[in-house]
C-alpha cells in the first residue's frame, strides 16, 4: 500500500497543532505501518518554511517518518490541470478560491498513490472521486 502525505497532515505533526497534531501524528504512523508514505514537489515546498535549518532539516524530519520523494510526472501534471480547469468552469464566485498546488496533490496521489492521507476540506472529494482519502 502506497499512501501520499499532503502537507495538512505533516504540518500539523511539525507545529504540534493542538487540535489536529495528535490525530495527524496516529494517522501518519498507522499509514506507515501499512505501507510506503512518499510526497511530492508541492508538499516539500509548502513544508520547507517550517525548518529554519533548510534542507538538513527537511531530509532528516523525511528520513525520521520515512517519507519518500517522489516528484510529479507528466501524466499527474496533465490531470492537475484538467481538475483545475474544471474547477474553474463550476466555481461559485463566493467560494474561496482553491490554487493549483492543492490540484497538484491530488494529482499527484491518484496517480503515483494507492491513497491519499490529507485533512480534506472537499475539494479532493469533489474533484479526485476516484482517490481513496484516508482522514486523521
Amino acid at each position: 500500500m502506497r499512501t501520499a502525505v499532503d502537507s495538512s497532515v505533516i504540518l500539523d505533526v511539525l507545529v504540534a497543532d493542538p487540535t489536529h497534531g495528535d490525530a495527524s501524528e496516529m494517522a501518519l504512523r498507522r499509514a506507515s505501518s501499512q505501507g510506503a508514505l512518499i510526497i511530492g514537489d508541492c508538499v516539500v515546498a509548502e513544508i520547507v518554511p517550517a525548518f529554519p535549518g533548510g534542507k538538513p532539516d527537511v531530509e532528516d524530519f523525511l528520513n525520521d517518518w520515512n517519507l519518500e520523494f517522489h516528484p510529479g510526472t507528466l501524466a499527474s501534471s496533465l490531470l492537475a490541470g484538467k481538475m483545475f480547469r474544471s474547477y474553474l468552469a463550476r466555481r461559485k464566485r463566493n467560494q474561496a478560491p482553491r490554487v493549483v498546488p492543492d490540484f497538484l496533490i491530488g494529482a499527484h496521489a491518484a496517480t503515483l498513490a494507492d491513497r491519499l492521507l490529507a485533512r480534506d476540506r472537499g475539494y479532493y472529494r469533489d474533484h479526485f472521486t476516484s482517490l481513496v482519502l484516508v482522514e486523521p
